[in-house]
């Protein structure tokens, strides 16, 4: 079997990380499998659908390198294509039409739920064998619907749930066409997989009830029913399926939050989904080891903690030079000047050890482009003690003859401290004071490596002169 599997949003609202994990699990499927991964716009509700909303999934999916060898395939463009299978199914009496009006629909549905029974179409202008319709009455534009199967029962095995068996008797006949005569959703869904030729479809386990329906029209075209796996919902932290509507965030919100790509991934792929205890892992040991057989029965739940864990994991253990690439937007939106100062890429590899996001990356450097403070004497007075002056003094000569490495420095800082008998905070909250206005930084020798030691040296002079 050649596996093709398929991701196909619906384009009427933001995309959030449970609808990215619907998107990872048959991308990654696919790659293990040397398989096909189509990516299907579900068009249709055209009220609801918009272009931002394409767009935004396209740029969430490429962000993560969930590219598709197939698509995106919008289903308003095939509409063509349904109206054939359509006139095919009347013709073959798979389906047919039914002019029943909504008033007497609801009239129907109320009668039967004050029977405590089931709602559901009553099969009125089904046009079963021995059974005599009515004619079809003027100006009414009828619905389609599909003539389901009476008796017996749809059964699959699903790679999560398991087995799966749902009574006929539980399914009334679905529409399929409305009065416009626009497909409607399950009915595409089953020709566009039958089309595009998808052998597993892994989606979440809301669509469960649609399944059995899709199975039965799929009989109906004669096509092969593809493997089903449905994947537990994603819970946010409060229990609540994760929505816009619960507080979810988007992936541009990510984005805009300074999170990598590499450590979402990680993440949504820990949703659902394990490879023995395994937490960290990259995109190719990923693809390696996924199969459906270890996807999760129950809930995943959303944990806000442990993918900033994965994302300072990924920022700490990460190139300094593709960081400060990814950094730079961020810096530019803080106005500050990357050009007016230290390498940019050295103040990122001495930052990114203790950052969790690429936007405390960027608010740490601003130390590094500010202009000289200017201190005030009441400032002087209370953050640069005169009994260490002398101390600082002796350092500013000793850099002006040292290396411009991190060990030098070290080395000259720590002759300082033995010589005058101090400790290093005694030390480093002046100096940092006199650079920054502040004392809270990096080590010192780090600092002022990355900062320059000419640089360094005539911000001292001017704090002591």
């Amino acid at each position: 079997m050649h596996v093709r599997t398929r991701f196909a949003p619906s384009p009427t609202g933001f995309i959030h990380l449970g609808n990215l994990r619907s998107a990872l699990y048959p991308w990654a499927f696919a790659r293990r499998m040397q398989g096909d991964f189509i990516l299907r716009i579900e068009d249709t509700d055209v009220e609801r659908s918009s272009l931002e909303a394409v767009e935004v999934i396209l740029e969430g999916m490429h962000w993560l390198g969930l590219d598709p060898d197939e698509g995106p395939i919008y289903q308003m463009q095939r509409i063509e294509r349904y109206q054939a299978v359509l006139h095919e199914m009347l013709k073959a009496g798979t389906a047919y039409y039914c002019y029943m009006s909504e008033e007497e629909l609801n009239r129907i549905r109320d009668q039967q739920m004050a029977n405590k029974e089931k709602p559901r179409y009553n099969g009125f202008w089904r046009p079963d064998h021995g059974k005599t319709l009515p004619a079809p009455p003027a100006n009414v534009n009828p619905v389609i619907r599909f003539k389901n199967p009476i008796g017996g029962s749809v059964i699959w095995k699903d790679a999560v749930k398991g087995l799966i068996e749902i009574s006929n008797d539980e399914l009334d006949d679905l529409v399929i066409a409305r009065p416009d005569g626009t497909p409607t959703y399950n009915f595409c869904v089953v020709v566009d997989d039958l089309d595009m030729k998808i052998t597993h479809v892994i989606r979440g386990d809301d669509h469960v009830n649609n399944t059995p329906r899709q199975i039965n029209i799929m009989h109906a075209l004669g096509g092969t029913v593809p493997i089903y796996a449905h994947l537990p919902t994603v819970l946010d932290e409060q229990g609540e399926k994760m929505s816009k509507r619960n507080g979810a965030m988007s992936v541009r919100d990510y984005q805009r939050a300074g999170y990598l790509p590499e450590a979402i991934l990680n993440y949504l792929a820990r949703l659902g989904w394990s490879h023995g205890d395994t937490e960290i892992f990259t995109k190719e040991q990923f693809v390696n080891w996924f199969d459906l057989e270890h996807l999760g029965r129950s809930p995943a739940q959303h944990n806000p903690e442990k993918l900033i864990f994965l994302n300072h994991h990924y920022i700490a253990n990460g190139d300094a030079k593709r960081l400060a690439t990814l950094v730079k937007p961020f810096a530019f939106e803080r106005g500050i000047a990357i050009d007016q100062g230290p390498d940019f890429v050295k103040v990122v590899a001495l930052l990114k050890d203790r950052a969790n996001t690429l936007l405390e990356i960027a608010d740490g450097a601003k130390l590094f482009y500010m202009p000289a403070p200017k201190l005030t004497v009441e400032q002087l007075q209370q953050n640069i003690p005169e009994a260490v002056k002398p101390a600082i003094r002796e350092l500013m000569g000793l850099l002006k003859t040292t290396e411009p490495s991190k060990e030098s420095i070290a080395a000259a800082l720590k002759l300082v401290l033995t010589k005058h008998g101090l400790k290093m905070p005694a030390l480093a909250m002046p100096i940092r004071y006199a650079l920054f206005a502040t004392t809270q930084t990096p080590a010192l020798d780090a600092v002022i490596a990355v900062m320059g030691i000419d640089e360094t040296v005539a911000r001292l002079e001017r704090t002591l002169s």
